[in-house]
Parts: structure tokens; sequence; C-alpha cells
């Protein structure tokens, strides 16, 4: 199933999301193969429960946008737990469609996860990879990737995005 994709100025996106204590059940499967089939309907290469409205501490990534069935990645309650060095690149967000920004992140990241059937482990990612576990990570803890650039860049977007919503365009 794929499911819509909520766009900034819903709530669900701006507060910490729900830590999940199920796990390996049908219904956590289910959901894990909805989350990729919506991020692929999306074209995105990364997806947090919140952004399908859905306040639980969930994310899945594909930095090869399906191509490579190996690179399908889930996050169940993660956390970075160390970044090195930076980089500087062009961001977008499902959540936020039509804008991009500069943003800096950790080159390097690893992150502190558990699987679809809890079992815990760490994985580091380089890159895109880096940048992707920033930005869901940062979904599951409400934080947009426009809380990483100057205020009055994220101004900017803030009054596009209330004119797009006043003329129905942002719905």
């Amino acid at each position: 199933m794929v499911y819509p994709i909520v766009k900034y100025g819903d709530p669900v996106l701006e507060r910490t999301a729900d830590i999940v204590a199920e796990f390996d059940t049908p219904e956590l499967h289910r959901f894990l193969d909805d989350m990729f089939e919506s991020m692929y309907a999306a074209k995105g290469v990364g997806l947090a429960a919140p952004q399908i409205g859905v306040s639980r501490r969930i994310a899945v990534i594909d930095v090869s946008c399906g191509e490579e069935p190996a690179d399908k990645i889930v996050l169940i309650n993660p956390e970075v737990i160390k970044v090195e060095g930076k980089q500087k690149g062009e961001e977008g967000c499902l959540s936020i469609p039509g804008f991009r920004e500069d943003v800096r992140r950790g080159k390097r990241v690893t992150v502190r996860a558990q699987d679809a059937k809890g079992a815990g482990f760490e994985m580091t990612g380089e890159d895109l990879l880096a940048r992707a576990l920033q930005h869901e990570t940062d979904h599951l803890f409400g934080r947009l990737y426009i809380t990483h650039i100057s205020a009055l860049k994220r101004e900017l977007i803030r009054q596009k995005v209330r004119k797009l919503a006043k003329a129905g365009d942002w719905a």
C-alpha cells in the first residue's frame, strides 16, 4: 500500500516519534514493506514513518532507489552515535516538495538501531548514505532539513509554503 506523504506544516513532522517496542510482527513487516513501496512511489532514497503520518521511530533507506535489493536499510529506534568529517550538499525532502537547499552534514556517520526483529546493530555510512542516515534520523526527532539552514532561508521557505497553502496548492 502506498501511503500519501505528509507535507510540511503537519504537526506529526515536528514532534519526537514514539519508540517502537514490539518487533517481528506481521503488522510491522507489512508496514515496512508499505514504507519502501511509498518511498519508491515518491522517488525518494529515504522515508521516516512521520512522513506518512505515523509517529513511530521507523525509517527506511535505499540509496540505490530500488536497483539493489541488498541496499535496503530498515532503522528502528535509531540514534546517531558518531559523526566524522563534514560535507555540504543540496538536500530536499519528500515532505517539502519543490524546495532544495545546501545543508552541512557529517561525511561519515554511525548509527545504532534495531532491525525488524528487534536485534540491535550499528552501521556506518559515508557521503549520500551518511546524509540519508542523518536526515531520516532527524525526522524521528521532529527535525526537518530546514532546521540546518539559515533562519532567513527557513523563513523564506515558510512564507512560500504559506502562500501555496493559501492558494490551495499545498495539501
